[in-house]
């Protein structure tokens, strides 16, 4: 069965989405899924990013999730768009009920205590955030006590910094501006494919 955990591994991948509008931010979720991101996270922050979400194209195999997902509300809110999974900036109420209501979230935490609480939640993986502000260092600091734990870096994450983290350990990374650019406010569609096809070869590699 193929789940989200599996599909996080393999592609060791997510593209984060933060639009200006429902139509900029849809066509760039579908230019990132043609140019084989499986997994896309659409930030809340972003306006329209709930009907960018429920009348996107999802192709068989991919996933899209909501990003910045806070509150219970957003989390109600993301799954009734059609959300299929969710990622949260910190542990936030949203955490536990998107494990009630079994929609896989990656946890925003970046302390140890907070990824022991994350992990005692149940949460699919640890999105570790702002990575920028411990590095690669700080995550192969972290896989010491943590070995098995699934990282998620995310925030500041560009080419050289994704080959390091995946060198680090992290079984996926999540990338924003770096791959997506102005592309979902409007911006040139082609260079977001060239950049996601970068970022896909670098992941699969």
């Amino acid at each position: 069965m193929v789940t989200f955990g599996s599909v996080l591994r393999e592609t060791r991948l997510v593209g984060i989405v933060r639009g200006d509008g429902v139509g900029p931010t849809r066509d760039a979720v579908h230019v990132l899924f043609e140019s084989g991101v499986r997994l896309v996270e659409v930030s809340l922050t972003g306006p329209g990013a709930l009907e960018a979400i429920s009348s996107a194209k999802v192709p068989d195999g991919c996933w899209l999730g909501a990003g910045t997902v806070r509150t219970t509300s957003d989390a109600s809110a993301a799954i009734a768009a059609g959300a299929t999974f969710a990622v949260s900036p910190a542990l936030s109420p949203s955490v536990a009920a998107c494990v009630y209501a079994g929609l896989p979230i990656l946890a925003g935490s970046f302390t140890p205590t907070e990824i022991e609480t994350a992990l005692s939640l149940g949460v699919e993986a640890v999105k570790l955030f702002p990575a920028s502000a411990g590095g690669p260092a700080y995550l192969s600091a972290l896989r010491q006590p943590f070995p098995d734990v699934p990282f998620v870096p995310v925030g500041g994450v560009g080419v050289a910094e994704a080959e390091a983290y995946l060198a680090a350990g992290a079984i996926a990374v999540g990338v924003g501006s770096p791959l997506v650019g102005d592309a979902a406010s409007g911006g040139d569609l082609t260079a977001l494919a060239a950049r996601a096809a970068r970022f896909v070869e670098l992941a699969g590699s």
